[in-house]
């Protein structure tokens, strides 16, 4: 493992890390993707699909990552620098003082593939998390992390939704975006015809009237959640297209946070399945 010593900011060699903020918002990382802090990077070295491109650490890390450290493949170099000559290349402080830059590849996993390879391994029992016109990164990190904890097979986001692979959405999901098969892009209804067509029964998650409770309703052996934006929720076309199903609450409340909702239902379907 090559180690790289680095002290000023403008070093080429760090070009994938300058700005990372910036390249955030505009998705410009060129089929790159940072990942910030120990439990990520853990992640990226130990388990991940993805491959490592290089490692930014601040200095007074590397004792402390010794153990981490000799997970990483023997080609992928590793820049170290000050603190201070860390936070100008990011352009904010990192106070963790741990980056890492890996590769998406040439091309994404599709949702026939997944689906495929899914109905191959688990034929009779399976979930699915699906995802539509989810914009925000925390949301969307948080649903990775939820569908992680309650063993959902993959998660399927349309094309409206902001990539898993950005580097908060990759801190929020503790990493589980980096190892849980996910497909990203085509249309909402194209994602639930998909799972349809795979055998799975789409509960379309929504507050309207006329939807079933989630605790009368029987747990499916495949099943598909389907979560809509933050707010709006998801648009008629996909509630009528599929199961809806809704969460009871109490008087003055009619919705929980979209991340929150997909972690009750998949607790729900989890424990009828333990049970």
């Amino acid at each position: 493992m090559p180690l790289f010593t680095v002290q000023h900011a403008d070093d080429p060699r760090l070009a994938a890390y300058t700005s990372i903020r910036e390249k955030d918002l505009t998705a410009g990382h060129g089929g790159r993707f940072i990942v910030e802090g120990k439990v990520t990077l853990a992640t990226l070295v130990t388990r991940s699909r993805f491959a490592v491109e290089s490692l930014f650490l601040c200095e007074t890390r590397l004792e402390p990552l010794a153990d981490l450290l000799a997970h990483v493949p023997e080609a992928v170099p590793v820049y170290v620098a000050p603190q201070d000559v860390m936070d100008a290349v990011a352009g904010f402080p990192i106070h963790r003082g741990v980056l890492a830059c890996g590769l998406k590849g040439a091309t994404g996993t599709n949702a026939a593939r997944i689906l495929s390879d899914i109905s191959q391994e688990k034929p009779l029992t399976s979930t699915l998390l699906m995802l539509s016109d989810l914009s925000n990164h925390d949301n969307v990190g948080a649903c990775f992390r939820n569908a992680a904890a309650f063993g959902a097979d993959a998660v399927l986001l349309d094309g409206q939704c902001c990539d898993p692979l950005y580097r908060k959405a990759i801190r929020v999901s503790s990493g589980a975006s980096l190892w849980l098969p996910f497909a990203h892009g085509g249309s909402g209804d194209g994602m639930v015809r998909a799972a349809q067509d795979a055998g799975y029964t789409v509960w379309a998650m929504t507050p309207h009237a006329g939807a079933a409770p989630i605790g009368s309703v029987t747990v499916p052996g495949k099943l598909a959640i389907l979560l809509g934006a933050e707010g709006p929720g998801l648009p008629d076309d996909l509630i009528s297209a599929a199961q809806p199903v809704g969460i009871p609450m109490s008087a003055g409340s009619d919705s929980v946070n979209v991340a929150t909702a997909g972690a009750i239902a998949m607790a729900h379907a989890f424990a009828a399945r333990a049970g």
